[in-house]
């Protein structure tokens, strides 16, 4: 047996004051006149030996009762073969308030069920102990150490919230706090651990503890819609445009008569009923009809219960009134390029040769395409590098006899690299970028057998390190074929190889060409996606105003805040901070002029509801039970302390002082 707080242990010293005092305590016995000296002997006699055997009696229930009272102090412990925390303590505790733990378990919800097992953690260790308390909400007051009242305050204050943390990233937050305490570092996990937030490196620090304490919820069959996005990346006035609805399926029952419906414009219109089977995902088409130009915004809806927070979609878009194309080309016209374009009456199409261009009227077109051209005069280059800088879009095709110095000239003045020598050897595409917006969304299904460009003949792309390339398409070799440089307000794509289709053939990739073609007419250098997710973080990225001055940019909608902005040349970058918790259309403004409609939607992480199981993770923490009926405040204490006596030590210290009582009123003189 080892004590807690040995130092109480000087108190069994007191322990000689009542012995001390029973030695010297002499009865004064009063003196009766007795004619029988025998008889008063025998009496006298009689009377002292039992007046001793009681005061022998109550001293040693005396002495018990403060010798236990002392240990109870102490806190004797039988250790359990591990070490025992002695000192102050620093315990932080996560506490998971995502979508997930909105569910229940005997009816009672287990996000409750989650902070009471957090004043149960509480409970285990002293006033005198510092904690934190941890959400996934990240909130800056949860990033220190408080008082146990202030711990149990914070507790109180959890609600349900839609942000979500990797299991990884809570632990190393939670290090973050605890490697700046000297004393015992304890961290605790509370969460119903879904298999979608165990991932990435889990931390670990010998100096700290780490308790993962899982929650148990009753497993829910969940319908989510996972995304949703326009089939053409734009839509048109006036026609009926496309929109894909990606809808999961993340039980293990198929679901049937899943209802399909699109709000707009103030009114829902239904599409259908969807039969998903277990754990399969099925894209559906919408057909999205829009009438008016300027900013546009929907609510994609399924009918699901009882987890529903994704059965939402939320989507905004702007809708141009008419796309304008002007080609600049020497030789003759692209028929290739030509058909693309009678195919699509939302563009307007203007076939120019150099000397023919009025330059004056650049800013009215949303492309450019020059091909077939040896050489630009200087005032041609100067023109469209203003246009360029002022955010319009160029797609540049080198001729085959091209001028390099002229040519490259007029690259290097857009920030772009330059075409070197002119290979006639067969050169294959390998790979294509399907991240960026241009190829984005294009390929889902059929990407691995997708048939890339081949050329005959193609110019090598230097490579250098100040010139900001974002590859589009790359050759087998290592080459660029495709790269896309941002000068200015606006982006010039260069091309490593003529349009002529006898030299390349991508002019007759249809499956390539015409999305390529399409989205670069349509891309906008500062575009907003169709919608954000909340907590992501994702930079909100606007046109910086060219006549300067300091501009202050407002979001408004279920809440309203100032963004943080962050000036990056001719754009900006706004940050919501993790102020928006609703999802759904927020209008960001200067003053009072509209800038841009933002559509938000809520993190789908959660949406597979599947809990991990701990035993089979191999995470590097101590997993606690998940018994609703064990006290984790016994659990804690005996795993810290050993088996704990204090209370036995107080209890037998009660009784023995209830025995002296007893036989103080009872045992008569």
């Amino acid at each position: 047996m080892q004590f807690l707080y040995p130092p109480f242990l000087w108190g069994l010293l007191a322990l000689s004051i009542p012995i001390i005092i029973h030695l010297f305590y002499f009865r004064r016995f009063k003196k009766v006149s007795f004619t029988n000296v025998r008889l008063l002997k025998e009496i006298k006699e009689e009377t002292s030996s039992r007046n001793k055997l009681k005061d022998l009696i109550i001293l040693a229930m005396r002495l018990l009762a403060l010798a236990f009272l002392i240990f109870a102090f102490a806190q004797p412990f039988i250790p359990r073969g591990e070490d025992v925390k002695q000192g102050n303590n620093a315990v932080s505790i996560f506490i998971d308030n995502s979508f997930s733990m909105s569910s229940t378990n005997n009816q009672i919800p287990i996000l409750d069920i989650a902070k009471e097992r957090a004043r149960e953690i509480i409970r285990a260790y002293s006033n005198s102990d510092n904690y934190q308390i941890l959400t996934q909400d990240f909130e800056g007051r949860h990033q220190r150490l408080v008082s146990q009242e202030d711990a149990l305050s914070l507790i109180d204050e959890i609600n349900i919230s839609p942000a979500v943390q990797s299991i990884s990233s809570v632990v190393n937050r939670q290090f973050q706090t605890l490697t700046r305490e000297d004393a015992n570092r304890i961290s605790y996990v509370i969460s119903d651990f879904q298999e979608s937030i165990i991932s990435g490196e889990m931390p670990s620090d010998s100096t700290i503890e780490v308790n993962l304490v899982p929650i148990a919820s009753v497993q829910e069959n969940n319908v989510a819609i996972d995304s949703v996005w326009l089939e053409a990346g734009v839509a048109f006035q006036g026609q009926t445009n496309k929109l894909l609805v990606r809808v999961k399926n993340h039980g293990e029952e198929t679901v049937e008569n899943v209802r399909l419906s699109i709000a707009y414009s103030g009114q829902e219109k239904p599409e259908g009923r969807l039969t998903i089977p277990a754990g399969n995902t099925i894209t559906d088409t919408i057909n999205y009809s829009v009438f008016n130009t300027g900013w546009q915004t929907a609510e994609v809806k399924i009918s699901d219960f009882p987890v529903q927070f994704d059965d939402s979609y939320w989507i905004s878009f702007y809708v141009e009134e008419e796309i304008d194309i002007l080609v600049i080309n020497s030789g003759p016209a692209n028929r290739y390029l030509n058909a693309f374009f009678n195919g699509l009456p939302a563009f307007n199409v203007t076939t120019s040769t150099p000397n023919s261009v009025n330059f004056g009227s650049l800013t009215d077109y949303n492309l450019v395409i020059i091909h077939d051209i040896t050489s630009m005069s200087t005032g041609m280059q100067s023109s469209i590098t203003d246009y360029i800088s002022n955010g319009g879009k160029l797609l540049f095709f080198p001729s085959i006899n091209a001028n390099l110095e002229n040519i490259n000239n007029f690259l290097t003045a857009n920030g772009s690299n330059q075409i070197r020598n002119y290979l006639e050897r067969e050169r294959r595409v390998s790979s294509i970028n399907t991240e960026e917006f241009i190829f984005n969304d294009v390929f889902i299904d059929n990407r691995g057998n997708l048939t890339l460009p081949t050329v005959s003949g193609s110019y090598e792309i230097s490579s250098f390190q100040s010139r900001a390339e974002e590859r589009l398409m790359t050759y087998r070799d290592g080459g660029s074929f495709l790269g896309k440089y941002i000068k200015g307000n606006g982006i010039l794509y260069l091309c490593s190889s003529t349009l002529d289709p006898d030299i390349n053939n991508l002019v007759v990739n249809a499956e390539v060409f015409v999305p390529m073609i399409f989205k670069m007419a349509i891309a906008q250098p500062f575009a907003s996606p169709i919608s954000y997710t909340i907590g992501s973080n994702d930079p909100i990225e606007v046109k910086r105003n060219i006549s300067g001055g300091d501009i202050v940019y407002k979001i408004e909608g279920a809440t309203e805040f100032i963004p943080s902005q962050l000036n990056l040349g001719p754009r900006i970058l706004l940050n919501d901070g993790d102020q928006i918790n609703t999802s759904g259309i927020y209008d960001l403004k200067i003053e009072d002029q509209l800038v841009k409609k933002l559509a938000y939607n809520y993190d789908r992480t959660e949406s597979n509801l599947k809990v991990a199981d701990l035993s089979e993770a191999k995470l590097p923490y101590r997993v606690m039970q998940n018994n609703l009926s064990a006290d984790l405040t016994s659990v804690i204490t005996e795993k810290d302390k050993g088996i704990t006596l204090w209370k036995w030590c107080l209890i037998l210290s009660l009784v023995f002082f209830a025995v002296e009582s007893l036989l103080l009123r009872l045992w008569k003189k």
